[in-house]
């Protein structure tokens, strides 16, 4: 595992916000398997309360339900606290360009409050969720840090304002920052149900139902899909980092390149299912191709991914085979 011998130091303490959601549940399991201490926080408007009760007989686990929203239930939750890892967030392109109000107050209000929250309290270390999305309408390949270019929904400009705000609040209060720039996460315990349900784990529940998945556009399309244990350890690499590191943000990707038909073809073989997609229109706000170079947070952060997408696939299949046949 790619951090199973990373260290800290002895009673370290963690906060991971968004604890009950798909990212924020697997980085909770991570930590505590390591040994140390954690507090989650979510208010449950996207994540699932199976997700803390699972943890909830570790002595070392806390959790706290409350809002990012509410500057003092980040400040109480920040204290007595090492590192943050804010993953909470309200995801999804096509769901930001119908509610851009809501966004800004959870990805941008809510992401201020915890920066200011972390600082007031002197923790060591704050990384936060943002995306590949703020890449926009740059249209090269690969996706590199310093090259963005305009932003194509109100999601992508919630997580380029928190870039901006990370590198402030180390330029001008000392606060380590560190954006992880995800590229499409996949893995257990990732929500295959609703209308912005995630791909993949749409694709898989669809076709243990015998149900035929609808594909947007021509499936032409292509993402650098990343499993969760790669993202497990850019995070906890990120606690690690250099001041130097800080008040930036990372490329959290495995560096590969894969086209939506063929991993629904790839889906399809793995479970035995012969089920004729649907293709439907393109979604707003999304861009076509995407993938990532990884060099920096290799460099910077000593980033080494060891979850390919065929070896996460595989994984990931398993998972929901045991949970939702």
């Amino acid at each position: 595992m790619g951090y199973a011998n990373i260290k800290f130091p002895e009673g370290s303490r963690f906060l991971v916000t968004g604890s009950a959601g798909f990212i924020g549940s697997n980085l909770v399991e991570a930590i505590l398997k390591l040994g140390y201490q954690v507090r989650g926080l979510d208010n449950f408007s996207t994540g699932k309360k199976e997700n803390v009760e699972m943890f909830i007989e570790n002595p070392n686990y806390e959790f706290v339900e409350g809002d990012i929203r509410d500057l003092d239930t980040c400040m109480n939750v920040c204290e007595g606290i090492d590192f943050v890892l804010h993953q909470a967030a309200w995801g999804s392109v096509p769901r930001s360009i119908e509610m851009p109000l809501l966004y800004e107050e959870i990805n941008i209000k809510g992401t201020l409050n915890m920066m200011e929250a972390a600082r007031q309290n002197r923790v060591k270390k704050f990384v936060y969720a943002s995306s590949s999305s703020v890449y926009g309408d740059e249209p090269n390949l690969p996706k590199r840090e310093g090259r963005e270019g305009k932003v194509l929904s109100p999601y992508s400009l919630t997580k380029k304002v928190d870039e901006e705000y990370g590198r402030l609040y180390t330029k001008l209060y000392s606060l380590d920052t560190y954006g992880m720039r995800y590229f499409n996460v996949f893995g257990r315990r990732q929500n295959p149900d609703g209308a912005y349900a995630a791909v993949i784990p749409k694709f898989i529940k669809q076709l243990l139902n015998d149900d035929s998945p609808t594909i947007n556009g021509d499936g032409k399309q292509s993402r650098d899909f990343t499993y969760i244990e790669n993202v497990i350890e850019a995070n906890l690499k990120a606690c690690n980092a250099s001041h130097e590191a800080a008040g930036q943000a990372y490329n959290i990707a495995y560096g590969g390149r894969e086209y939506l038909i063929d991993i629904y073809v790839q889906l399809s073989n793995a479970l035995g299912k012969d089920i004729q997609p649907i293709f439907g229109p393109d979604r707003k706000g999304d861009i076509k191709h995407s993938n990532a170079d990884i060099s920096k947070a290799k460099e910077m952060l000593g980033y080494d991914p060891e979850w390919s997408f065929e070896r996460g696939i595989v994984a990931a299949i398993e998972w929901y085979k045991e949970n939702y046949l």
